[in-house]
């Protein structure tokens, strides 16, 4: 009897152990951060189409560095903490010039003609920023750390990387859609400089709570 009763329960482990997976990678995604802020300012200053590619490569750069990060980079920090800290200053002063570049986006053109200068992220570039990203790696390294199971740790990674896959690219897409349907708001150039602005200021403040946690805090 127990012994047929036992794939049922480890069936039923493995589903709640998704679920639990799922609604932890949701929350993250969705919740406001760098990559969802740098989105809805694409949204609004690009349009949905523009920043397709931003999108996708959030989703697959995420999704990869997760695997990365659960194959070895965690021992890394452990074993050498300045490691962590140089990344840490190094998201600081990237993520200080990519709210510059926000905050200036809006195009000095006539309010008739509202535009952007600049482009938006590619594929490559959205991909990369991950590496730089203090909320991606509080994520990566949380969900490797709480959902990747001893017994099995290859094929749980691959299975956090692939939960992660699926809900983060539709929760920060929404975020672009949300940029989009600002637009109707920002009608002229004032209005638009000052939604620059509000995300940039937004985008630094992202980074305290996460760099004030220590790798093992997050």
């Amino acid at each position: 009897m127990k012994l047929r009763r036992a794939p049922h329960i480890f069936v039923r482990m493995t589903q709640e152990l998704v679920f639990a997976l799922a609604a932890f990678a949701f929350v993250s995604s969705i919740t406001p951060g760098p990559n969802n802020l740098m989105l809805m300012a694409s949204g609004a200053n690009f349009g949905l189409t523009r920043s397709i590619p931003h999108m996708l490569g959030i989703g697959v750069g995420f999704t990869f560095m997760i695997i990365v990060v659960g194959l070895g980079i965690v021992g890394l920090f452990n074993a050498f903490p300045p490691s962590y800290a140089v990344l840490k200053i190094l998201s600081a002063v990237y993520l200080g010039y990519l709210a510059w570049k926000i905050a200036t986006a809006a195009a000095p053109g006539s309010d008739s003609e509202i535009s952007a200068t600049g482009k938006p992220f590619t594929f490559i570039q959205a991909a990369a920023f991950q590496w730089v990203n203090p909320k991606a790696w509080a994520m990566a390294l949380t969900a490797v750390s709480a959902y990747t199971v001893q017994a099995q740790p290859l094929i749980s990674l691959m299975m956090v990387a692939l939960v992660f896959g699926a809900v983060n690219l539709p929760s920060v897409s929404l975020w672009t859609v949300l940029g989009t349907q600002l637009r109707r708001i920002l009608t002229n150039r004032t209005r638009l400089r000052m939604f620059n602005w509000i995300c940039a200021a937004l985008l630094i403040a992202t980074l305290w709570p996460i760099l004030t946690t220590g790798v093992k805090g997050l």
